[in-house]
């Protein structure tokens, strides 16, 4: 009735906004639901949650996301600097080269490109080694050899692009994993508010509608009771911690930090193995075409070997220290992960230690003239992605091996195997957790890469395309689903937690490289400046001169230091503001009580 009056006293302009409003908002909707059905894999998706629960149906959304998010990265680095670089060597514009003006030993730059008849194992080696023609292609930084592409009068400046290029995915990475990383914070806020409300969550709101499957239904009920029956386990646990004398807490904190030792030398040891590794690969690896071609391949990938053998070995040895050391099971979980986690992501950060080492390693006046090993590395930015393509081509391997020779032999032994041995072994669980921090590590080493080799994430994204459905088969007929499922939304915050880590311990390699390191004089587009990041004061070097005081105004001590005081004000505001609003929300609570 009260639209009605509204709409009589209305004026005609007043009705056809509103016509309007209701028809743009049906016609949105409408898009929205049609665009539904466009989203990647969607229906194999809703079939694994159908059948398996969200706990895996958001492993599988989240290596969507990382498909995603790659294929939009590659398109931004192709876009802004291959595709340029491509068109000027086509001569489809001009381009300029600049002349160096440094010493001709640091010029000289030489890769293995394959001429005459080639073999097709000799492409086969190529592409494993990372030699030969692929060395040659725009994969790899010493292709981008152009200064600026001259577009009629525009000039395209090629080094910075390729350096606000890489700004801009690494940008764009922590933006949207950070929206994303705060939207399943408050699910996950909400579901672990207080004891109370959880178990209220567990009775009242604890089934899952999306399953359809009879043993899935079976598996839920099992899953409640489980979690039913460590809520108190934890209370147990906690009120036996309460309890416990001065010589029981003396005597488990020694033994924490007994265990913590043993964990810190493990990891040390598995750190130096891959330092030295490098090392001996680096030195003793070559791309010469010969008999112990096979030989040289494996020297070449002992790095790759050996961080996944600690990837792999060291976890067991984590999850079964853990045990002594009188933890809650939630926190058993959270702490073997944690030591995974930091293995995985410092391996890589050794590996490039150990190849930055190398590269400024200055005995006998190495790097004089150039300011780097220039005889070892003629052009390191690309023998650093050369690594990081190794990894990843590696990581890729593995996935497939293990599915291959480890998974689908396990079916066919437990089917058609009565022996106690076999059926004790059994089906496997698919682990979740194993399963992300699987991914997250290869997503790491494409951040890592994408500086050194443009085109890395398309490589990733076919590699996550491929991996996905290589899961979903390993799922569907070599797995059986977890006894204890983990809820989505704190699946989901998990995932993007640890991603965000990687995506800022990947911040530091790059900050070394483009600030610190000096670049390659024999190639890439940084050939002109001491560092990468010196395109960027050059560049502005060329503005108006009121734009530049602009520019150097605000990246100064004088305005620092007034906005650093503004955004303490504005914290501490936020901060009380905080507080008043768990006041009430405290408040809300007893009430609803």
């Amino acid at each position: 009735d009260s639209q009605q009056a509204d709409t009589e006293h209305s004026s005609g302009w007043e009705k056809w906004r509103r016509t309007s409003r209701k028809s743009l908002k049906k016609a949105l909707s409408e898009v929205k639901g049609l665009s539904s059905y466009l989203v990647l894999w969607r229906h194999d998706i809703h079939n694994i949650e159908g059948k398996f629960g969200t706990g895996i149906q958001s492993y599988f959304a989240f290596l969507r996301f990382l498909v995603l998010l790659n294929f939009i990265n590659f398109i931004l680095m192709f876009s802004f600097v291959t595709l340029p670089t491509i068109i000027s060597k086509y001569g489809v514009f001009n381009s300029t080269i600049s002349p160096k003006n440094i010493d001709n030993i640091c010029t000289i730059y030489e890769p293995n490109d394959n001429k005459g008849l080639v073999y097709f194992y000799t492409y086969l080696k190529d592409l494993l080694s990372v030699s030969g023609f692929l060395e040659v292609t725009s994969l790899f930084y010493g292709y981008y050899l152009t200064d600026a592409v001259l577009i009629s009068i525009m000039r395209y400046n090629l080094p910075l692009a390729y350096l606000l290029a890489t700004f801009a995915y690494l940008a764009l990475s922590f933006l949207w994993l950070l929206k994303r990383s705060v939207e399943g914070f408050k699910q996950n806020l909400v579901h672990d508010a207080d004891p109370f409300q959880s178990y209220c969550n567990k009775v009242f709101a604890g089934w899952d509608f999306c399953i359809t499957d009879p043993n899935a239904a079976r598996l839920k009920h099992r899953s409640l009771q489980y979690e039913l029956q460590t809520d108190l386990q934890e209370e147990r646990l906690k009120q036996k911690i309460a309890e416990r004398s001065m010589e029981e807490k003396l005597r488990i904190y020694s033994f924490r930090v007994f265990i913590n030792i043993i964990v810190i030398a493990i990891l040390s040891g598995c750190f130096y193995s891959i330092y030295r590794v490098t090392v001996f690969s680096q030195e003793n690896s070559s791309d010469s075409d010969n008999a112990n071609s096979l030989v040289n391949l494996l020297v070449q990938y002992l790095p790759s070997i050996v961080i996944t053998l600690a990837n792999f070995i060291a976890p067991l040895i984590f999850s079964t220290l853990i045990r002594f050391e009188d933890y809650t099971p939630a926190f058993e979980i959270k702490m073997t992960l944690l030591r995974c986690v930091f293995l995985r992501l410092a391996s890589i950060g050794v590996l490039l230690f150990s190849l930055w080492s190398q590269i400024s390693d200055c005995g006998n006046d190495k790097c004089e003239p150039c300011g780097y090993n220039y005889e070892l590395y003629p052009c390191w930015e690309s023998d650093v992605g050369r690594e990081m393509y190794k990894l990843m081509i590696f990581d890729f391997i593995v996935i497939l091996a293990v599915a291959l020779f480890v998974d689908f032999p396990r079916k066919l032994l437990v089917n058609h195997c009565s022996w106690k041995l076999v059926q004790w072994f059994g089906h496997k669980e698919f682990e979740i957790s194993d399963n992300v921090l699987e991914i997250i590590y290869g997503q790491t080493i494409c951040w890592i890469g994408t500086f050194f080799s443009p085109l890395l994430p398309a490589i990733a994204t076919i590699k996550y395309f491929i991996v996905f459905y290589v899961k979903k088969i390993v799922l569907i007929h070599t797995r059986k689903p977890a006894a204890r499922p983990v809820r989505a939304s704190r699946s989901n915050f998990f995932f993007l937690v640890v991603l965000l880590i990687g995506l800022l311990l990947a911040f530091v390699p790059l900050g070394v490289s483009i600030a610190h390191i000096p670049s390659s004089k024999a190639c890439g587009p940084f050939r002109s400046f001491n560092t990468s990041w010196e395109v960027i004061p050059d560049t502005i070097l060329r503005f108006p001169t009121a734009l530049q005081h602009i520019l150097f105004g605000v990246t100064s001590e004088a305005f620092a230091v007034p906005l650093f005081v503004i955004l303490c004000i504005i914290m501490f505001y936020v901060i009380a503001l905080d507080r008043a609003h768990k006041r009430v929300v405290e408040q809300l609570r007893e009430q609803l009580v």
